[in-house]
Protein backbone atom coordinates (compact mmCIF):
# COMPACT_ATOMS: atom_id res chain seq x y z
CA UNK A 1 0.00 0.00 0.00
CA UNK A 2 2.34 2.47 1.22
CA UNK A 3 4.56 1.80 -2.51
CA UNK A 4 1.80 2.32 -4.35
CA UNK A 5 1.58 5.39 -2.53
CA UNK A 6 4.40 6.97 -3.16
CA UNK A 7 4.75 5.53 -6.74
CA UNK A 8 1.65 7.47 -7.39
CA UNK A 9 2.70 10.77 -6.15
CA UNK A 10 6.26 9.96 -7.80
CA UNK A 11 4.37 9.97 -11.10
CA UNK A 12 2.21 12.96 -10.98
CA UNK A 13 5.80 14.47 -9.55
CA UNK A 14 6.96 13.32 -13.19
CA UNK A 15 3.99 14.02 -15.23
CA UNK A 16 3.70 17.36 -13.62
CA UNK A 17 7.59 18.20 -14.79
CA UNK A 18 7.14 16.48 -18.44
CA UNK A 19 3.72 19.19 -18.44
CA UNK A 20 5.78 22.32 -16.98
CA UNK A 21 8.73 21.28 -19.66
CA UNK A 22 6.08 20.69 -22.83
CA UNK A 23 4.65 23.94 -21.75
CA UNK A 24 7.34 26.45 -22.17
CA UNK A 25 9.08 24.67 -24.94
CA UNK A 26 8.84 27.28 -27.80
CA UNK A 27 8.03 24.77 -30.36
CA UNK A 28 4.87 23.67 -29.15
CA UNK A 29 3.45 27.03 -29.59
CA UNK A 30 3.30 26.49 -33.94
CA UNK A 31 0.19 27.46 -35.88
CA UNK A 32 -1.61 24.25 -35.34
CA UNK A 33 -1.21 24.19 -31.50
CA UNK A 34 -3.02 27.65 -30.98
CA UNK A 35 -5.96 27.24 -33.08
CA UNK A 36 -6.69 24.13 -30.46
CA UNK A 37 -5.24 26.18 -27.81
CA UNK A 38 -7.30 29.28 -29.03
CA UNK A 39 -10.70 26.47 -29.25
CA UNK A 40 -9.88 25.17 -25.39
CA UNK A 41 -9.14 28.62 -23.96
CA UNK A 42 -12.55 29.87 -25.55
CA UNK A 43 -14.48 26.63 -24.60
CA UNK A 44 -13.55 26.48 -20.59
CA UNK A 45 -13.17 30.13 -19.82
CA UNK A 46 -15.87 32.23 -21.90
CA UNK A 47 -18.16 30.06 -21.73
CA UNK A 48 -18.44 29.75 -17.38
CA UNK A 49 -17.06 33.46 -16.54
CA UNK A 50 -20.11 34.98 -16.32
CA UNK A 51 -22.36 32.15 -14.48
CA UNK A 52 -19.52 32.01 -12.07
CA UNK A 53 -18.96 35.62 -11.56
CA UNK A 54 -22.70 36.20 -11.53
CA UNK A 55 -22.77 33.29 -8.66
CA UNK A 56 -19.87 34.70 -7.06
CA UNK A 57 -20.94 38.23 -7.09
CA UNK A 58 -24.18 36.86 -5.47
CA UNK A 59 -22.31 35.15 -2.50
CA UNK A 60 -20.14 38.46 -2.20
CA UNK A 61 -23.03 40.63 -1.54
CA UNK A 62 -24.09 38.02 0.96
CA UNK A 63 -20.16 37.58 2.76
CA UNK A 64 -19.41 41.32 2.78
CA UNK A 65 -23.39 42.26 3.86
CA UNK A 66 -22.32 39.93 6.67
CA UNK A 67 -19.14 41.41 7.26
CA UNK A 68 -20.44 44.70 7.74
CA UNK A 69 -23.40 44.29 10.22
CA UNK A 70 -21.33 42.26 12.50
CA UNK A 71 -18.07 44.71 12.40
CA UNK A 72 -20.50 47.75 13.11
CA UNK A 73 -22.46 45.55 16.00
CA UNK A 74 -18.97 45.07 17.62
CA UNK A 75 -18.13 48.58 16.98
CA UNK A 76 -15.47 47.81 14.69
CA UNK A 77 -16.75 49.09 11.55
CA UNK A 78 -13.22 50.81 10.56
CA UNK A 79 -11.83 47.20 10.10
CA UNK A 80 -14.55 45.34 8.00
CA UNK A 81 -13.40 46.90 4.92
CA UNK A 82 -9.89 45.57 5.55
CA UNK A 83 -11.60 42.13 6.39
CA UNK A 84 -13.77 41.86 3.61
CA UNK A 85 -10.38 42.34 1.27
CA UNK A 86 -8.74 39.46 3.65
CA UNK A 87 -11.23 36.84 3.97
CA UNK A 88 -12.83 37.01 0.62
CA UNK A 89 -10.35 38.07 -2.01
CA UNK A 90 -7.46 36.77 -0.50
CA UNK A 91 -8.51 33.25 0.75
CA UNK A 92 -12.40 32.13 -0.55
CA UNK A 93 -12.50 33.55 -4.20
CA UNK A 94 -8.99 32.11 -5.21
CA UNK A 95 -9.77 28.69 -3.29
CA UNK A 96 -13.79 28.61 -4.73
CA UNK A 97 -12.10 29.36 -8.38
CA UNK A 98 -9.82 26.46 -8.32
CA UNK A 99 -13.04 24.20 -6.94
CA UNK A 100 -15.48 25.47 -9.64
CA UNK A 101 -13.17 24.76 -12.98
CA UNK A 102 -11.87 21.30 -11.20
CA UNK A 103 -15.27 20.20 -10.37
CA UNK A 104 -16.02 21.28 -14.13
CA UNK A 105 -13.96 20.25 -16.57
CA UNK A 106 -11.23 18.38 -15.05
CA UNK A 107 -12.79 15.67 -12.47
CA UNK A 108 -15.66 15.09 -14.17
CA UNK A 109 -15.15 11.29 -16.37
CA UNK A 110 -14.53 12.31 -19.98
CA UNK A 111 -14.69 10.30 -23.08
CA UNK A 112 -13.39 10.99 -26.40
CA UNK A 113 -11.24 13.77 -25.73
CA UNK A 114 -7.89 14.23 -27.53
CA UNK A 115 -5.78 13.80 -24.63
CA UNK A 116 -7.21 10.52 -23.77
CA UNK A 117 -6.24 9.26 -26.89
CA UNK A 118 -3.20 10.18 -27.53
CA UNK A 119 -1.14 10.44 -24.17
CA UNK A 120 -1.05 6.66 -23.49
CA UNK A 121 2.41 6.09 -23.43
CA UNK A 122 5.16 6.00 -21.09
CA UNK A 123 5.85 9.36 -19.35
CA UNK A 124 9.76 8.22 -19.06
CA UNK A 125 10.56 7.38 -22.76
CA UNK A 126 9.99 10.32 -25.53
CA UNK A 127 10.66 9.83 -28.86
CA UNK A 128 9.84 12.77 -30.99
CA UNK A 129 6.67 11.96 -32.28
CA UNK A 130 5.39 11.18 -28.82
CA UNK A 131 6.63 14.68 -27.78
CA UNK A 132 4.75 15.69 -30.73
CA UNK A 133 1.28 14.12 -29.59
CA UNK A 134 2.20 15.50 -26.11
CA UNK A 135 2.56 18.66 -27.76
CA UNK A 136 -0.82 18.79 -29.55
CA UNK A 137 -2.84 17.02 -26.98
CA UNK A 138 -1.49 18.40 -23.74
CA UNK A 139 -0.60 21.50 -23.44
CA UNK A 140 -4.04 22.92 -24.88
CA UNK A 141 -6.11 21.36 -22.67
CA UNK A 142 -3.49 22.06 -19.72
CA UNK A 143 -3.42 25.48 -20.41
CA UNK A 144 -6.58 25.95 -20.74
CA UNK A 145 -7.82 24.80 -17.79
CA UNK A 146 -4.97 27.04 -15.75
CA UNK A 147 -6.04 30.19 -17.54
CA UNK A 148 -9.38 29.22 -16.76
CA UNK A 149 -8.33 29.36 -12.74
CA UNK A 150 -6.81 32.56 -13.52
CA UNK A 151 -9.41 34.69 -15.02
CA UNK A 152 -12.60 33.44 -12.28
CA UNK A 153 -9.81 34.80 -9.57
CA UNK A 154 -9.27 38.00 -11.39
CA UNK A 155 -12.89 38.81 -12.42
CA UNK A 156 -14.56 37.94 -9.29
CA UNK A 157 -11.67 39.53 -7.17
CA UNK A 158 -11.99 42.89 -8.97
CA UNK A 159 -16.27 42.27 -9.06
CA UNK A 160 -15.64 41.78 -4.77
CA UNK A 161 -13.81 45.01 -4.68
CA UNK A 162 -16.25 46.84 -6.43
CA UNK A 163 -19.26 45.27 -4.48
CA UNK A 164 -17.31 46.24 -1.43
CA UNK A 165 -16.89 49.83 -1.90
CA UNK A 166 -20.55 50.52 -3.20
CA UNK A 167 -21.83 48.61 0.19
CA UNK A 168 -19.51 51.10 2.13
CA UNK A 169 -19.85 54.19 0.41
CA UNK A 170 -22.55 54.10 -1.89
CA UNK A 171 -22.11 55.63 -5.56
CA UNK A 172 -20.55 58.58 -3.75
CA UNK A 173 -16.57 58.97 -5.08
CA UNK A 174 -15.52 60.58 -1.60
CA UNK A 175 -14.57 57.31 -0.14
CA UNK A 176 -12.17 56.17 -3.03
CA UNK A 177 -8.91 57.79 -1.58
CA UNK A 178 -10.00 55.64 1.99
CA UNK A 179 -10.99 52.60 -0.07
CA UNK A 180 -7.74 52.54 -2.32
CA UNK A 181 -5.60 53.67 0.86
CA UNK A 182 -6.90 50.48 2.55
CA UNK A 183 -6.89 48.21 -0.51
CA UNK A 184 -3.26 48.85 -0.72
CA UNK A 185 -2.38 48.61 3.41
CA UNK A 186 -3.91 45.08 2.39
CA UNK A 187 -2.80 44.59 -1.13
CA UNK A 188 1.34 44.92 0.13
CA UNK A 189 3.99 43.63 -1.87
CA UNK A 190 4.67 40.65 0.05
CA UNK A 191 0.85 39.48 -0.19
CA UNK A 192 0.82 40.51 -3.43
CA UNK A 193 3.42 38.31 -4.25
CA UNK A 194 2.23 35.55 -2.12
CA UNK A 195 -1.87 35.80 -3.87
CA UNK A 196 -0.16 35.48 -7.24
CA UNK A 197 2.07 32.68 -6.31
CA UNK A 198 -0.79 30.65 -4.46
CA UNK A 199 -3.54 31.44 -7.40
CA UNK A 200 -0.86 30.41 -9.96
CA UNK A 201 0.03 27.36 -8.09
CA UNK A 202 -3.79 26.55 -7.53
CA UNK A 203 -4.25 26.65 -11.28
CA UNK A 204 -1.19 24.16 -11.97
CA UNK A 205 -3.11 21.86 -9.59
CA UNK A 206 -6.24 22.00 -11.33
CA UNK A 207 -4.48 21.47 -15.00
CA UNK A 208 -2.09 19.03 -13.83
CA UNK A 209 -3.31 16.56 -10.68
CA UNK A 210 -6.64 15.45 -12.54
CA UNK A 211 -5.01 14.80 -15.64
CA UNK A 212 -1.90 12.87 -14.13
CA UNK A 213 -4.47 10.46 -11.76
CA UNK A 214 -6.34 9.81 -15.31
CA UNK A 215 -3.68 8.95 -17.16
CA UNK A 216 -1.86 7.04 -14.59
CA UNK A 217 -2.24 2.98 -15.15
CA UNK A 218 -3.61 1.02 -11.99
CA UNK A 219 -2.46 -2.77 -12.16
CA UNK A 220 -5.71 -5.03 -13.16
CA UNK A 221 -7.39 -6.74 -10.79
CA UNK A 222 -9.60 -9.83 -10.99
CA UNK A 223 -12.82 -7.36 -9.91
CA UNK A 224 -12.62 -4.34 -11.67
CA UNK A 225 -13.86 -1.07 -10.09
CA UNK A 226 -16.88 1.01 -11.49
CA UNK A 227 -14.37 3.05 -14.36
CA UNK A 228 -16.32 6.27 -13.21
CA UNK A 229 -16.05 5.68 -9.99
CA UNK A 230 -11.68 5.48 -11.31
CA UNK A 231 -11.83 8.17 -13.17
CA UNK A 232 -13.77 10.42 -10.63
CA UNK A 233 -12.47 9.76 -7.42
CA UNK A 234 -7.92 9.32 -7.55
CA UNK A 235 -7.79 12.88 -8.71
CA UNK A 236 -10.08 14.31 -6.56
CA UNK A 237 -8.68 13.10 -3.50
CA UNK A 238 -5.43 14.09 -4.36
CA UNK A 239 -6.62 17.02 -5.93
CA UNK A 240 -8.37 18.65 -2.67
CA UNK A 241 -5.22 17.43 -0.79
CA UNK A 242 -2.55 19.49 -3.65
CA UNK A 243 -5.22 22.68 -2.64
CA UNK A 244 -5.90 22.20 0.90
CA UNK A 245 -1.68 22.01 1.17
CA UNK A 246 -1.65 24.87 -0.79
CA UNK A 247 -3.82 27.14 1.36
CA UNK A 248 -2.28 26.01 4.76
CA UNK A 249 1.29 27.25 3.65
CA UNK A 250 -0.37 30.37 2.28
CA UNK A 251 -1.73 31.08 5.80
CA UNK A 252 1.09 29.60 7.69
CA UNK A 253 3.58 32.02 5.91
CA UNK A 254 1.38 35.05 6.18
CA UNK A 255 0.22 34.34 10.35
CA UNK A 256 2.56 32.49 11.77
Amino acid sequence: MLSRWVASWWHLLRFGALALVVALSPSTYQRANRLTMAHQLHARSWDVLPWFTLLSALLSLVLIRIVLVSALSYGLSQYALEMVVRVLVLELIPLSAALFVALRSSLVPRSGVPEQALLQMPVATLSPLSLQRLQQALVPSLLATAFSVLALVALSSTVALVQAYLMVHGLSLWGLPGFTRTVGHVFSLAVTLGFGLKTLLFSLAVAVVPMAASLETAPPTHNPPDPQTVALQPGAVRLFLVLLMIEAASLAVKYF
